[in-house]
């Protein structure tokens, strides 16, 4: 038997979409039975600040993830991976949109004086 070895995807592998990390907490909230309001309790923080985080319109920081991890008993990494894997998904979206829109413009020889 071969000994199970972690399976990485390769850089070049991109996924066709990511999830937000606010629709996986507004999953995991309903799974508990739990409201905004309670977890922003728990949490200590403003139910603002948690309804923003679900409506994907807060970013998850490193203190955010910290707490995330501590009051729902997961990893606080578990959180920023959700995080930066979204904000990288999107920024690669804007790149291949802008370069699509650079690949249309007309190229523009450059006319050295002489």
């Amino acid at each position: 038997m071969r000994p199970n070895k972690p399976t990485t995807m390769p850089e070049d592998v991109v996924p066709a979409r990511a999830v937000p990390p606010g629709r996986i907490l507004r999953r995991e909230l309903a799974a508990r039975g739990w409201t905004q309001k309670g977890l922003a309790e728990k949490m200590g923080r403003p139910p603002q600040a948690v309804n923003e985080i679900v409506r994907g319109k807060k970013q998850i920081t490193p203190e955010t993830a910290i707490e995330l991890g501590a009051v729902l008993s997961t990893s606080p990494n578990l959180w920023l991976n959700l995080e930066v894997n979204y904000r990288l998904h999107l920024a690669r979206k804007k790149m291949r949109s802008r370069k699509r829109q650079l690949g249309r413009l007309p190229v523009v020889q450059r006319v050295e004086a002489k």
